[in-house]
């Protein structure tokens, strides 16, 4: 699964280079995601902090600089990934990264997947979608 590949990858990486690397080229190239909205993300959910926490009202929290949110715990745990695990900045990446691949690929490369990084609903989709929108004009 391109997961476990993907994770196996963080974590040598995480091994052989500086924790403070949030590897976004690397994990762009894996999953096939443009670098650029990988980043646009990460300014958006967290503004680059790896310590990062957000708890939601449905109390489950984002973690991380990509703020995965916990309830991705369970499939991750399969992979030896632990909540712990998602403040290094390099797995965190890859993760966020796999999100958004999975998203695009359920979804189309569109303004739904984005949007479904962060929410459920429609609506709530769009006005994530617009943000990141913004961010990336932004980043030019």
């Amino acid at each position: 699964m391109r997961l476990a590949a993907g994770i196996a990858t963080a974590l040598c990486l995480v091994a052989g280079q500086a924790q403070a690397t949030f590897c976004f080229d690397e994990a762009a190239a894996h999953y096939d995601v443009p670098v650029e909205l990988l980043k646009a993300i990460a300014k958006v959910e967290s503004g680059f902090n790896a310590r990062a926490v957000h708890r939601n009202s449905d109390g489950s929290e984002d973690i991380g600089g990509l703020q995965i949110n916990s309830s991705w715990l369970p499939v991750l745990r399969k992979y030896g990934i632990t909540r712990q695990d998602l403040f290094d900045p390099c797995i965190n990446t890859y993760i966020g990264a796999w999100v958004l691949a999975k998203n695009i690929q359920s979804l189309g490369y569109n303004w739904t997947a984005i949007g479904a990084y962060n929410a459920k609903s429609d609506k709530k989709r769009e006005k994530y979608a617009r943000i990141i929108l913004a961010a990336l004009v932004n980043q030019k």
